[in-house]
């Protein structure tokens, strides 16, 4: 059995999975977080498979414990603490190579790639462009690098799956020389999950991937929408950032430019400030002081005002990008929800397609409401665009990439 190491490091996170991608199963996952502060929580999961097909996760054996832990270096030895403590053992299940997610990938990285010296260089140089995740995404390369020394490690980029948009939908509309000079340009993000869904999508529904038109709504904190035409990405709602787009739990999402030049000229707000604002200050945290999608649905339930619009304006959003990605494909054959919100939240998924009959979107209530596992079905038999719950699994799809290029 060939196993490979999935790792996803944050600036103050270990998130890693050991995959038997033979069988395409977890065998062991685990998210240490809080690296570098006074208690770091440990959880360390141990996958139990009844048999090839079924994933019984009530047999799931999680071990919780709290430590403090300095950096990611220490991080991944308490990686490997638990893993010979609880298992599975690395001695029976040595990984082959270690994936790692790379969150910016610039305009340079297409594909799955080898990491040597020269594209830690590269990854280091376009943290200018993701400096909240490409230092993170290289610590934990050179982490992994120096706990796991005598097995490749593969670099598996976000923007990878974009480099297919077309030049219409990359360039924004500054001065040419500038964008140039400075790579301002979309670049999109999700591109690993975004890619699992829509090949998800297409085999559940035994159709051929190249003949399908879907967009893909991933769904959590962060948020983002893709067109996909015949399996490629033409266009994608996140831009130069992680920001652009969708209302996000704590990301703003689209807007005008001059309110940021009125803030600073009227508020007195610096550059350093609006940044703040826009990414950890703004979504749905911004209009109603609460960044999860279920404290929102619960004040509305319970009729307050400041969470009835933060999700009227979080659908109204959802519904304008659908229109216009639906315009740009010609039409779609699929729509597909994912991630946190969208695998969970069937409120968000039936008023965000309400709208949508006029391109043959037709939501089976009982089916959208009805809380089951795995890849379903929510549109109604006689919807001309078949509308699923997809469960993502960037892992899977890190570790498949990662296995694909070895």
């Amino acid at each position: 059995m060939s196993t490979i190491l999935v790792i996803n490091s944050g600036s103050s996170s270990l998130k890693y999975s050991l995959i038997d991608v033979e069988h395409e199963r977890e065998l062991a996952g685990g998210l240490i977080e809080r690296i570098g502060q006074e208690s770091s929580p440990v959880a360390h999961t141990v996958r139990q498979w009844a048999d090839e097909d079924a994933v019984p996760a009530m047999l799931d054996a999680t071990y919780r414990s709290e430590r403090r832990i300095a950096d990611h270096d220490e991080a991944f030895a308490v990686m490997r603490e638990q893993l010979v403590a609880h298992g599975p053992s690395l001695i029976e299940h040595p990984p082959v190579a270690v994936g790692h997610r790379v969150v910016h990938g610039g305009a340079r990285f297409f594909a799955p790639t080898l990491v040597d010296a020269d594209v830690e260089r590269q990854i280091e140089e376009l943290s200018v462009l993701a400096p909240l995740h490409n230092p993170a995404n290289l610590a934990g390369i050179r982490a992994a690098k120096a706990a796991f020394g005598d097995v490749p490690h593969v670099a598996v980029f976000d923007t990878a799956f974009h480099q297919t948009l077309p030049p219409a939908a990359y360039t924004y509309a500054i001065d040419a020389d500038l964008a140039r000079a400075h790579r301002v340009r979309r670049y999109g993000f999700h591109g690993t999950s975004h890619q699992f869904v829509s090949e998800a999508a297409a085999a559940f529904l035994g159709r051929d991937l190249r003949s399908l038109r879907q967009l893909v709504f991933h769904l959590g904190n962060g948020a983002s929408v893709t067109a996909i035409d015949g399996g490629r990405s033409v266009e994608t709602s996140m831009g130069l950032t992680p920001l652009e787009g969708l209302v996000m739990g704590t990301r703003s999402g689209d807007i005008d430019p001059a309110a940021l030049v009125h803030l600073s000229r009227r508020a007195g707000l610096s550059v350093d400030e609006l940044d703040a604002m826009l990414n950890t200050g703004s979504g749905l945290k911004g209009l109603a002081g609460r960044s999860d999608m279920r404290d929102i649905l619960a004040g509305r339930e319970e009729g307050d005002e400041a969470a009835t619009l933060a999700f009227d304006v979080y659908i109204h959003r959802l519904r304008a990008y659908a229109g216009a990605y639906i315009a740009q494909l010609g039409g779609v054959d699929v729509i597909s929800f994912t991630a946190g919100v969208g695998e969970n939240a069937a409120a968000v998924r039936a008023e965000s397609m309400a709208t949508l009959g006029f391109a043959g979107v037709e939501i089976d209530p009982a089916r959208n409401e009805a809380r089951e596992r795995g890849i379903r079905r929510i549109s109604t038999d006689a919807s001309r665009v078949i509308v699923l719950v997809v469960p993502t699994n960037e892992e899977l799809q890190i570790a498949r990439q990662t296995a694909a290029l070895l």
